[in-house]
């Protein structure tokens, strides 16, 4: 083994789909964007209609492209970008849904791909993506002319329970929707935990499925191995690593593992993580380099052959609370080099 190896747990990504649509009494999507958060969006996306979804989401036009020929003809897959110019033909040729963010897009679908479904997406609160409150009471007759098949936002806040963004994006939403008689969908995996009141329709699990905060009960399902390419004897007073950040306190041992900053493991988190051999955590010493980190093993026993990042020990959102971040930007920053296997 000459890279890192990522292992995906398949049957955990499902359970933690079908424990989510447990949670609501409405259809449970599931949001695949980014390459399925960094796992590969072809066996996840299989893995999730196998359990029961039937609606998927991506970011963008090429994304949905590339999944719809991962899943083939069938499940609804909405893309958040909307109708960009230049996505007309992938739209009409991969059946793809976009959620209309503007009057533009609303022109454009229109003109282009008459009969095709699509989705609206409204700012609730956001400001980031949708029709504001005045262009949709100027727009909304003419668009639900149109027979779309989803009404939907997203929230700013869902991970704080008691954020009072939650309540105010709520009534926003109803507000504008009342009366539609259309589905509608307000939730992402946050706003599912925040119970019935937000659910709708449909609602859009996206970090939860892949193990993440804030569902708390998910099953984890990414594992990273990484191997030990050299061990070396250090002295007391001699340096490891660019800057001579880190300097031996007493004689030590420093396996160097092949992976860093390149594979999507964040030059910030240098000396502030562990990995695992087993359950013992060795400290990461020194600077994470492009690819390679440094890792004090002297109190092993033995001689590892690899250490583990994420696992049983260590979650991806421990390691983003080591570096400040969230689980979301450790999971899509997964390098390419990394071996994958996949387990049912």
């Amino acid at each position: 083994m000459s890279s890192g190896h990522l292992t995906i747990d398949l049957a955990a990504l499902a359970a933690n789909w079908r424990a989510l649509d447990a949670k609501t009494a409405c259809e449970t999507a599931a949001v695949v964007k980014a390459d399925a958060y960094g796992i590969g969006v072809g066996p996840a996306a299989t893995a999730l209609a196998q359990a029961g979804a039937r609606r998927f989401f991506v970011a963008v036009a090429e994304e949905g492209a590339t999944l719809r020929q991962a899943i083939g003809p069938g499940p609804m897959i909405g893309v958040f970008s909307g109708h960009m110019e230049g996505d007309t033909a992938l739209i009409r040729d991969h059946d793809l849904t976009p959620m209309l963010n503007t009057v533009d897009q609303m022109l454009r679908h229109a003109e282009a791909l008459p009969g095709q479904r699509f989705g609206i997406q409204l700012d609730s609160g956001m400001n980031r993506l949708g029709l504001e409150p005045a262009e949709w009471a100027a727009l909304r007759e003419v668009a639900l002319s149109l027979d779309p098949v989803l009404i939907m936002s997203h929230l700013a806040c869902a991970d704080e329970p008691e954020h009072e963004m939650n309540p105010k994006q709520l009534r926003a939403f109803v507000e504008m929707t009342e009366d539609c008689n259309l589905p509608r969908s307000l939730s992402a995996t946050g706003g599912i935990l925040l119970g019935p009141d937000y659910h709708f329709d449909l609602a859009r699990p996206g970090v939860g499925l892949y193990g993440g905060q804030p569902f708390a009960e998910a099953q984890p399902v990414v594992r990273l191995d990484l191997p030990v390419i050299q061990q070396r004897a250090v002295e007391i007073g001699e340096t490891v690593g660019y800057g001579n950040t880190w300097t031996a306190t007493r004689p030590s041992r420093i396996a160097t593992v092949a992976a860093g900053y390149a594979d999507g493991i964040l030059r910030g988190l240098s000396s502030k993580f562990s990995l695992y051999d087993g359950d013992t955590p060795c400290p990461a010493v020194g600077r994470v380099s492009m690819d390679l980190i440094t890792v004090d093993i002297t109190d092993l026993e033995g001689d590892p052959a690899f250490l583990t990042l994420f696992g049983p020990q260590q979650t991806v959102d421990d390691i983003a609370d080591a570096v400040g971040t969230i689980g979301y930007e450790i999971l899509t920053s997964l390098g390419a080099r990394y071996t994958r296997s996949y387990t049912e």
